[in-house]
């Protein structure tokens, strides 16, 4: 499959090793963009939930720059029975010409009784040998292995495509034609999760959880 080198982003098929080398360099990288699963506009919105949790993504009018590339920062807030657990900043660029998103890394802050308490998986391309990883292809297949972050001992977080045609009932809608995949990482092997990604929309469930409202706010 997309082993060539003039795409941007390039994933392995099944059966294959998960891929870690990505042909950015022929990419026109930008901060904001749509895909067919992911939209990196400013003030872009998903919030999802479930009995103990809530999730709230959001795409700031913020930019950082990681690895000499500026990112756009999307932010996650995670509460766990109403109290402030996790807010990581997360840095992606997207390939203009593919629409491949890419990630940079993120700036972790785990919360306790309203205080920071470690900063547990954060890291950043371009330092202690960390690279970027491809968080969305913009023509995913089914089949497709690619690694989302590469942070040695760090975070490894890896992805596979196992289905496009997807029905995802949520609070928010019922959702046709979603992308499945399978996500674990090669520091913890066993663990796995399935999260769900609707067209124009982008996730709209993550194991338990599902989507509750999705669109633009002022942030």
């Amino acid at each position: 499959m997309f082993f060539g080198t003039a795409a941007c982003g390039v994933a392995t098929e099944s059966g294959a090793s998960y891929q870690e080398e990505f042909a950015m360099a022929s990419c026109k990288l930008v901060t904001t963009g749509r895909g067919p699963y992911f939209i990196l506009e400013p003030g872009f919105q998903l919030v999802l939930e479930d009995d103990e949790t809530k999730l709230e993504i959001t795409v700031l009018d913020e930019t950082k720059p990681v690895a000499g590339v500026v990112t756009r920062v999307v932010e996650e807030r995670e509460w766990k029975n109403g109290k402030l657990y996790e807010v990581s900043r997360n840095y992606f660029a997207m390939c203009e010409q593919t629409k491949d998103v890419f990630y940079f890394g993120e700036d972790v802050d785990f919360y306790k009784d309203g205080k920071v308490v470690k900063h547990d998986g954060a890291w950043l391309a371009g330092k202690n040998g960390n690279k970027p990883g491809l968080m969305m292809p913009g023509a995913p297949k089914v089949g497709m292995k690619y690694y989302q972050e590469i942070a040695p001992g760090v975070a490894m977080d890896r992805a596979e495509i196992v289905s496009l045609d997807e029905t995802c009932p949520t609070p928010a809608g019922t959702f046709s034609k979603c992308m499945k995949v399978k996500e674990g990482s090669a520091i913890e092997i066993f663990a796995k999760e399935y999260k769900y990604h609707a067209p124009n929309i982008g996730l709209v469930r993550d194991e338990d959880l599902k989507l509750i409202r999705y669109g633009f706010v002022k942030k």
